[in-house]
């Protein structure tokens, strides 16, 4: 009887290491391929605040003068003047006259009349 309770003893541990190896190395796999995308990220993160700051750079607004002068011809941009814009007083809003009016109010509560649910 000790025998077999040795026998299990030393087949439950030995099933126990072969676990614990191969949990260990699937972590060490899952770690690397974090670390692979933390460093994904990290190169994106750069990409981006490149594109960025080309943007920025593209959107100057000298070369976008400039531009708007070379091809005045072709697409027939006229200059931004003041007197384009208009004042906040110019500015019509609706008629006031048609105003809704909710008289009767609309119970959004899910609970019943007696302050239950349904």
């Amino acid at each position: 009887m000790k025998t077999l309770l040795y026998m299990m003893t030393s087949l439950v541990v030995l099933g126990l290491a072969f676990w614990a190896y191969r949990e260990n190395y699937t972590t060490q796999q899952v770690l690397k391929d974090t670390r692979s995308l933390h460093r994904q990220i990290a190169t994106e993160q750069a990409r981006i605040a490149v594109l960025r700051a080309e943007w920025a750079y593209l959107n100057r607004p000298d070369r976008l003068q400039e531009l708007a002068d070379l091809n005045f011809d072709r697409l027939s941009l006229l200059p931004l003047r003041p007197e384009q814009f208009g004042r906040v007083d110019e500015v019509s809003y609706p008629p006031t006259d048609d105003v809704i009016e909710f008289t009767n109010g609309v119970e959004v509560s899910s609970f019943g009349a007696e302050g239950q649910l349904p």
